[in-house]
């Protein structure tokens, strides 16, 4: 059937948000050469800002074309649960009593390992947190990670390959880390009621392989960055000797080390809120009441709260729901795309096509196939979660990423090229896992 030409419209519109996303980096570096309109290219230089851009483009655009009835009955007939759950999950994840006591875990593990504890405070930031995404969902999983590693690898001390490198293995593993369960990892979820997949299933057939891809990208990137954590300056070093080294502090996801830490009765309170939460991932009625409940908490004992990261969240989920409105106007060429390919190029298709649109997007297409075989049913959804880390776009939760830890890359943004080549490496390995384990 010939695409129509409001199809041909939307691939146009989806297309030049692509392009948008790849150049958001060089467009941000233009506020140096034109200050008078700075705040102009910083904002069209953040990349959570793009999709919700130009999803207001192809509204505009579906008015000219289809009518302000269709153009509205289409907006209102798109999920956004997930963009809403994404940014309730990632506010409550990033407050400082669950950064706390994430914080004074990892801590713990990594003093009872043999060695430097710095180092075994990253590998397990790259290892352990991105599977417990299995258990909390992945884009709980993805803020925990960033904000017990911003102060450890996203700093300016760091060359900026590594720290491609070390976001390459974060997101990638974030991805592949939520595959034990069926009902954490969007690609995952958007197949496991169509074909019948529960957790014990998809544990045996992707869940242990992709652990040990897991455990082989967090150790394979700790190698490279171990001579780097430990050849970090002590405070005496780094002020010339002139005052007393202070005595290790524990490991802080929040950035308050100074402060007191909350009451046991606090942490417990903020723990149930995100466990409630994460129940309720598929009820918005339920989780948008719980965090209002959690807002007038925190309020109420602000003396052992950071401020919530409200602003990072919420453009965090600006940017899903704009790839909500405009990845459902693709189905007419992706999925006939995805139908002609057989189980090995389904995976190499996937994993390809992830790259440029929502992995979850592309498993959700899949199961709209009829008679898709097990076999090939495996290939596309490990193809999917595998390209995961590819670029922002290709997983939920890399926005989440991208936003807390931007600001220890060079002009404070974060390039395709360098995130590309950054999870090549890992992606290669989780390929490696599921193609020939």
């Amino acid at each position: 059937m010939p695409a129509s030409p409001l199809h041909l419209a939307a691939a146009i519109v989806f297309a030049c948000a692509l392009l948008h996303t790849f150049l958001a980096k060089p467009i941000g570096r233009l506020a140096d050469r034109w200050p008078r309109h700075a705040g102009l290219f910083h904002f069209l230089g953040e990349v959570e800002v793009v999709f919700g851009l130009w999803a207001l483009v192809l509204a505009v655009t579906m008015c000219a074309l289809a009518g302000v009835s269709a153009a509205l009955s289409y907006l209102e007939t798109r999920h956004y649960t997930e963009p809403m759950f994404v940014f309730v999950v990632m506010t409550i994840a990033a407050s400082r009593p669950i950064g706390q006591v994430t914080a004074s875990v990892i801590d713990g593990i990594a003093r009872l390992l043999p060695g430097d504890r710095a180092v075994w405070t990253v590998w397990l930031g790259l290892s352990a947190v991105p599977l417990l995404g299995s258990a909390i969902t992945e884009p709980a999983a993805m803020t925990l990670a960033a904000l017990m590693l911003r102060e450890r690898l996203f700093v300016p001390t760091l060359p900026e390959r590594l720290k491609y490198l070390a976001l390459g293995v974060l997101f990638v593993n974030v991805s592949i880390g939520g595959t034990l369960t069926a009902f954490a990892a969007p690609p995952i979820l958007m197949v496991a009621r169509a074909w019948q997949w529960d957790s014990t299933l998809v544990a045996g057939m992707l869940g242990w392989k992709a652990a040990l891809a897991v455990v082989c990208n967090a150790s394979m990137a700790t190698a490279l960055l171990a001579p780097r954590l430990r050849a970090r300056p002590t405070p005496m070093q780094a002020s010339g000797g002139t005052v007393a080294a202070a005595p290790p502090a524990p490991v802080s996801t929040t950035g308050d080390a100074m402060r007191r830490p909350a009451p046991a009765a606090v942490v417990v309170v903020h723990v149930l809120f995100l466990v409630l939460v994460v129940a309720s991932a598929h009820h918005p009625a339920i989780f948008i009441g719980l965090f209002l409940f959690f807002l007038g908490y925190t309020e109420a004992y602000a003396r052992h709260q950071s401020p919530l990261l409200l602003r990072e969240s919420l453009l965090v989920a600006f940017f899903l729901a704009g790839l909500v409105v405009l990845g459902g106007q693709q189905q007419w060429w992706l999925q006939p795309l995805v139908a002609r390919l057989d189980a090995a190029a389904l995976f190499f298709g996937a994993l390809g096509l992830t790259a440029i649109t929502d992995n979850a997007a592309i498993t959700y297409l899949g199961s709209l196939i009829p008679n898709l075989s097990a076999h090939s049913r495996y290939m596309l959804v490990a193809g999917a979660v595998a390209g995961g880390g590819l670029t922002v776009i290709a997983n939920a939760p890399n926005p989440a990423g991208v936003a807390l830890l931007r600001g220890g890359f060079r002009n404070a943004s974060i390039g395709f090229g360098g995130l590309l080549l950054g999870a090549l490496p890992p992606t290669l390995v989780a390929t490696a896992a599921f193609l020939l384990l």
